[in-house]
């Protein structure tokens, strides 16, 4: 249910990713000087004004088995030159245009989700900064453990976010253009070995993605990356939202969610306030996995030049993660910066357990000593988390 920019993966968004990755293309043959002079120029005017109905077009894409297909007859009838009809999809396949404009679309995404994550990181590292003398009690395997600080627990979630944007950010997203059985064999045939080679890489720029090592159209690392990055970054927010969500519980009550009008009410119980962001945010968080599992999946079956199927699956999994994944940073992005620390409750839980938080210390030195002694040890940890996300 987690919700946010999801229009940057609607149906209409990756129906006007088609169309731009159409003319690309032809922008492409033109620049490598296979198409005329002036053939991108006289295509993109004449679709000018061109409306894509992106569910009129998924309906007939059973037809052809994508929606690669319908399109390019509305957009062939749209065009009344035949010459300038003639370099529209010229030498391409399906499978080209679809998978560059699902990157073209997760380009865009990634984009917003990795605004959302420097929001997040920014909001950890004040709370880390700010929190790095607030004495709490650790938990492992559900108990008590050693005295820690609220500000070493943010940076624990600040290398988590910073370990996945960055992995997010690294993940390459090539276009894809190799032809009917990924050897670039129609562009060579249009106008030799040499500029077909070239064809690839001019087509990527034409489009904002990195250019193909290779074709990849049975290859689908590219594909897994990303789904791999994506449910990362859910990961690393799943800990922060389930940490929230039990630290709220009342008989904790050391954290709280930003209070909004109307937010974490109860249907019968008019008293609760529900940690609903940290709810959203972790239920992205347990779905995505799965996502990416099912990825990896129809890429272990992609079979022959082109799959039969696998591919096909792939394209509702890879949206719904990056909406999983929107969704949950944009959430989080609301939620880590306006979080409630209680200070003092927090004082009194570690007060509370006694000297079983100190029994480490005495099993070591003797000495049980105190919660404070604790506090020197943590400042490295902090201050090196805050430096990373600054430099960033």
């Amino acid at each position: 249910m987690a919700t946010g920019a999801d229009d940057l993966v609607s149906d209409h968004a990756i129906a006007e990713a088609l169309v731009t990755t159409e003319l690309a293309l032809t922008a492409a043959l033109e620049e490598i000087g296979i198409a005329p002079a002036g053939a991108a120029e006289r295509l993109s005017a004449a679709l000018d004004g061109f409306s894509v109905d992106a569910a009129a077009i998924a309906d007939r894409a059973r037809a052809g088995g994508n929606p690669v297909i319908p399109l390019l007859a509305d957009l062939r009838h749209h065009v009344d030159d035949e010459e300038t009809a003639h370099w529209l999809h010229r030498g391409a396949t399906s499978q080209d245009i679809l998978d560059s404009a699902l990157l073209l679309v997760l380009h865009s995404a990634r984009a917003a989700v990795l605004d959302d994550l420097d929001t997040v990181a920014a909001a950890l590292a004040r709370l880390a900064d700010e929190h790095r003398g607030t004495l709490a009690v650790g938990r492992t395997l559900t108990q008590h453990s050693t005295p820690l600080t609220f500000g070493v627990r943010c940076a624990t979630w600040l290398t988590a976010v910073l370990d996945a944007r960055d992995a997010l950010a690294a993940v390459a997203l090539p276009a894809s253009l190799a032809g009917a059985s990924g050897t670039l064999a129609s562009f060579v045939a249009m106008g030799g070995a040499e500029r077909a080679h070239a064809l690839p890489a001019a087509f990527a720029a034409h489009l904002g993605l990195d250019a193909p090592a290779q074709p990849w159209h049975v290859a689908r690392r590219p594909i897994t990356a990303l789904g791999d990055a994506l449910a990362a970054t859910t990961d690393a927010l799943g800990l922060i939202a389930g940490m929230v969500a039990l630290l709220s519980r009342p008989e904790l009550a050391e954290l709280a969610e930003p209070a909004a009008p109307g937010r974490g009410g109860s249907s019968t119980m008019p008293q609760k306030r529900n940690p609903v962001l940290s709810v959203l945010v972790r239920s992205a968080a347990l779905r995505a996995p799965g996502l990416a599992a099912q990825l990896h999946l129809s890429a272990a079956l992609a079979i022959d030049e082109r799959p039969d199927g696998a591919w096909h699956a792939e394209w509702p999994v890879l949206r719904e993660l990056a909406r999983l994944a929107l969704g949950a940073a944009r959430t989080a992005a609301e939620l880590v910066p306006g979080i409630h620390v209680d200070v003092e409750r927090m004082r009194q839980t570690l007060d509370g357990a006694g000297d079983g938080p100190l029994a480490e210390r005495r099993a070591l030195t003797g000495e049980a000593g105190t919660a404070e002694d604790y506090l020197g040890a943590h400042d490295a940890l902090i201050d090196a988390a805050i430096a990373r996300q600054a430099r960033s």
